[in-house]
């Protein structure tokens, strides 16, 4: 450090480097005399005469020099990395290309608005459209697949893209509704509604719709069988609310100064009924509804039982086919709708395939308003009350034929054989096959129309209305859409039923004839002598040794499956295999146990209390007859607990929880049983007859019932 002293203050007036400054000193001290008293060594100060030579020799430190340089430096480079930084992320955004469907601008006209209010439900209203009662059932989405969020997209600012192609997929076809002009897509099936004029006011909702694009046919097609006689009746009044929907929107129209589009009727209506028979009541479409009205009153009922629906359908494409054509070559000259009202599922259905390619070549949908199928049968039974008050209004049970829901039976068959009224019915979740696939196809709706329709609840037959099936348990539409039945042709099915080993044993398992189980087995042996009880076990070891060996087969056909079954990505063929082989199991077991127990019994077993005589059989979880059987049983548990978890709110859920319920084996248990009760006391003079009543009181003896007549086929 290289100091001045001026006075009493010590000033530093630069730093230099050392080496420098003691080069610099040793030069001039040996010039100097030798008697100078001076020394310098390191950075040790000097004499004032001598540090002001030496600052001669220094020049003011400047703001260029070598540090300020450095910062300068150091400065800039910060700054344009900073600023580098800041611009990295607008270069380097995504700029890859976003596909955008956007519709080509056209013309600004005026719309229908009106249309885009009415609404529709399954329930009775006194209002129609935008005042109706509506109900979630009815409310189906149209998408395949719920999603927990919406997938919308935010609105895009690109510019729209002119011209731009797609493929249309079953999703976008869903998506985008149902016939449009030339244009088929996919309808819906398993629309439920727990009234005719739920449905009927959808249709209202789809013929406006049709409406709203040009001038619009409607031909009805009328079951004319007895049952239907109330749901025909039910239509025909509705037919005033359709057209004064008709009328708001007209009065709508001319308030706003709008005119109309086309100079033709926009509604036309014609009527078709049949039975064994096909008949026009209309020769002529008509907008007169008094004409409609009389066209439906007209109906006679057909007891014959046969209803050839797809006779029909096809007999109304070729009459009415020339409306879809127009003689001016600028597009068709109405939109044209049937709409079926049956409550069965139609005896001639090998004109199925007939009547679906005729109805999209001319871009017809049809819309049915129908029955639940029931699940995996191909009748129910109907509560049938003679429509003539004359007769007897007694309810009666008549077997229709209502199903299967699929082209061929999914579900095997098990227990009562000879009592089919017996056994628990429940909806399928979708219509008869054949006309769900006609309205799928064409791009209609198949309403499921039930007035019992309780979603989660038990319907008991004393509470299921007239002319309605008898089914205890229906289930949410939405949660059975994806358990949707293969809507194809017959062909298609095999091969696609013979593609998979899986498919393969379930449609032959559920094709063999109805399997007994074991049902209300004896389960009470009273011992009163060592032969008698031998007698009684084996008498009751005939029945579960009669049903054992059809029920080992059909389990063994259906393993040979079950190695498949990793291959099968469906929900309802997973759940149809799991739910027969699950269920099989469990009842094969259940009888082989029951069989080995009374096995048992008849060896030996002795009372633990001396006084009991009587061994009574429980059912238990526990096996104790073999571990073979109590594999087989763990197995079944596996089955059936899948299912009723992983499809719960679907029939195959509700079954595999019932079956659940029942124990698989069985356990003794002992009792005492009076072989020696005492007499009854029953009072003398029980049995005589009963002395006549009086002449006064025969005369105030009410009237015979009305007569019955035998149930009709339905």
């Amino acid at each position: 450090m290289l100091k001045r002293v001026d006075g009493e203050q010590n000033t530093v007036v630069g730093v230099v480097d050392a080496a420098l400054v003691g080069e610099r000193v040793d030069a001039e001290v040996s010039a100097a005399s030798p008697a100078a008293d001076v020394q310098v060594t390191g950075t040790d100060a000097v004499p004032e005469a001598d540090l002001a030579e030496l600052e001669e020799g220094f020049d003011e430190p400047g703001w260029l020099d070598t540090k300020n340089q450095a910062f300068l430096v150091s400065l800039l480079f910060h700054v344009v990395v900073i600023l580098a930084l800041a611009v990295f992320p607008i270069v380097a955004q995504n700029v890859s290309d976003q596909l955008t469907f956007t519709a080509a601008p056209r013309a600004i006209e005026e719309e229908f608005t009106i249309v885009e209010d009415i609404a529709y439900s399954e329930e009775p209203s006194a209002e129609v459209g935008a005042n109706s009662n509506s109900s979630t059932a009815q409310a189906l989405s149209m998408a395949p697949v719920l999603a927990d969020l919406s997938e919308i997209p935010s609105p895009s600012i690109d510019p729209p893209v002119m011209n731009a192609t797609y493929d249309l997929n079953n999703q976008l076809e869903k998506a985008v509704g149902l016939v449009r002009s030339d244009v088929v897509v996919k309808g819906m099936t398993g629309v439920g509604a727990t009234g005719t004029d739920g449905a009927v006011d959808r249709i209202t909702y789809e013929i406006l719709r049709a409406m709203e694009e040009r001038p619009t046919l409607v031909v009805w097609f009328f079951d004319q069988s007895g049952s239907l006689t109330r749901r025909r009746q039910e239509i025909r009044d509705r037919f005033d609310r359709i057209y004064e929907e008709l009328g708001i929107v007209e009065r709508s129209r001319e308030a706003s100064g709008r005119t109309r589009k086309y100079t033709e009727e926009p509604l036309l209506t014609s009527v078709i009924a049949f039975g064994s028979t096909v008949n026009l009541l209309t020769p002529k479409p008509t907008a007169d509804i008094e004409e409609i009205r009389q066209a439906i009153d007209s109906i006679e009922m057909d007891d014959t039982g046969i209803e050839r629906v797809f006779s029909a359908l096809y007999t109304g494409v070729e009459k009415f086919k020339r409306y879809r054509s127009s003689n001016t070559g600028r597009g068709p000259e109405r939109n044209v709708l049937f709409v079926a009202v049956t409550d069965e599922r139609g005896d001639d259905a090998n004109g199925l395939e007939r009547t679906i390619e005729e109805c999209r070549k001319f871009a017809i949908p049809v819309y049915v308003i129908g029955v639940p199928a029931p699940f995996g049968r191909e009748f129910t039974y109907v509560k049938y009350v003679d429509p003539d008050p004359k007769y007897d209004q007694t309810p009666q049970w008549a077997q229709v034929d209502q199903g299967p829901e699929s082209i061929m039976p999914e579900r095997v068959k098990l227990g009562f054989r000879d009592d089919y009224f017996s056994e628990p019915v429940v909806d399928s979740g979708f219509g008869p096959y054949a006309l769900s696939r006609l309205a799928y196809e064409t791009g209609g709706i198949y309403f499921t129309v039930h007035p019992n329709r309780r979603v989660g609840q038990r319907v008991r037959r004393s509470e299921v209305e007239e002319f309605a099936s008898d089914l205890q348990y229906f289930f949410d539409p939405e949660v059975m859409a994806k358990y949707q039945p293969d809507y194809v042709s017959h062909e298609e099915y095999m091969q696609r039923v013979n593609s998979s080993p899986l498919r393969r044993v379930l449609v032959q398992a559920a094709s063999l004839p109805r399997v007994d189980v074991l049902r209300n087995p004896t389960t009470r042996f009273v011992k009163r002598s060592d032969a008698a009880l031998v007698t009684a076990l084996t008498e009751a070891q005939r029945a579960a040794a009669r049903i054992e060996p059809p029920l080992a087969q059909l389990a063994e056909l259906l393993k040979t499956g079950e190695e498949f079954r990793d291959r099968e990505s469906s929900p309802r063929w997973l759940a149809g295999f799991d739910l027969a082989l699950g269920t099989v199991l469990a009842h094969k077991v259940r009888a082989e146990t029951y069989n080995a127990m009374l096995a048992k019994l008849k060896r030996g077993l002795n009372f633990k209390d001396p006084q009991n005589n009587t061994w009574v059989l429980k059912p238990s979880d526990e096996i104790t007859v073999g571990s073979k059987l109590e594999k087989e049983a763990n197995h079944a548990r596996e089955l059936l607990q899948r299912v009723a978890t992983e499809h719960r709110g679907t029939p195959w859920g509700l079954l595999a929880e019932r079956e659940l319920r029942n124990p698989i084996g069985w356990e003794w248990s002992e009792e005492f049983t009076d072989l020696n009760p005492p007499p009854s006391n029953n009072r003398p003079n029980n049995n005589n007859n009963m002395p006549r009543p009086p002449r006064d009181d025969q005369a105030r003896m009410l009237k015979k019932p009305p007569p019955k007549r035998p149930i009709p086929k339905l």
